[in-house]
């Protein structure tokens, strides 16, 4: 399998899937995904060891799967009927957010177990870190008896993993900024596979943002500055009574619309 069958893989069962269509309002979920690969052993993996990235948390590729030698990396906008339906509402995530939200990340996990099962067919091995049991996330602390353990990490984030791989740099919201934009959700495979590494087309860690402010002005709770990007904590908050509010989804997504990088990379002309 070359990279190209892997991405045409990936296009051809989005467009076949039934759950990539929101039935009741006739729109889809996702548009065609884009990739990133890597080198397993790119030592830019290795820098999101260091605490000011990640933390010595964060497991290598090498970690994952000791044989491994690509890692993939993968974007899938949101439609544009997705991100206009939260441009409409300004406080409140739209119900149609809220599907791409969560049964769109149930999608992504059955896309990253099909694109993982037809590698193994080709004699790859090949590992989901995010759908794997050594993987742990956190949000805030709730050991009173620890209060240095690190708070909102895991470790392996799709952000960053795809940072590395070519697909774009951080926004002020910590979001990144693809070339289709900050609106949609990641996944990522670690495999066997060798496949030529993405040429990162930028130095930067946020290159591609603008700094207009406009996802600043978007938060509905005032949770992003330009001092200090998104302070987890209050997006947290809000995304608990969004939870209570909606059950069974969560979401808010509005520093990801009516924003420049919502679809694509803000031109460096308008800067």
């Amino acid at each position: 399998m070359n990279k190209d069958e892997l991405i045409g893989l990936a296009s051809d069962f989005l467009e076949a899937s039934e759950d990539n269509d929101i039935e009741t309002r006739d729109i889809k979920i996702f548009d065609t995904p884009i990739f990133g690969f890597a080198d397993t052993n790119d030592v830019y993996f290795t820098k999101l060891k260091d605490p000011k990235a990640i933390g010595s948390h964060f497991k290598l590729p090498k970690e994952w799967l000791s044989s491994s030698k690509t890692v993939i990396s993968f974007f899938l906008p949101f439609t544009e009927a997705v991100k206009e339906s939260n441009h409409q509402e300004k406080k409140w995530p739209s119900p149609e957010w809220l599907i791409a939200r969560i049964e769109g990340q149930q999608l992504i996990n059955s896309l990253s177990k099909y694109l993982q099962s037809q590698l193994i067919n080709e004699n790859c091995a090949s590992i989901i870190p995010s759908l794997d049991e050594r993987f742990w996330s956190k949000t805030k602390n709730t050991d009173s008896t620890n209060r240095d353990q690190p708070t909102f990490t895991s470790n392996w984030s799709e952000r960053h993993v795809a940072y590395v791989c070519g697909l774009g740099t951080f926004g002020l919201s910590k979001g990144l900024i693809t070339r289709k934009g900050i609106a949609g959700r990641f996944g990522s495979i670690v495999t066997e596979l060798k496949i030529e590494p993405c040429i990162r087309e930028y130095e930067d860690i946020y290159e591609n943002c603008s700094k207009w402010s406009a996802c600043i002005k978007q938060c509905p709770v005032k949770a992003i500055s330009f001092e200090k990007g998104k302070n987890h904590s209050i997006c947290s908050d809000f995304l608990a009574v969004t939870a209570d509010k909606f059950k069974p989804r969560y979401g808010c997504g509005k520093c990801q619309v009516n924003v420049p990088c919502e679809s694509g990379i803000p031109s460096k002309s308008s800067l």
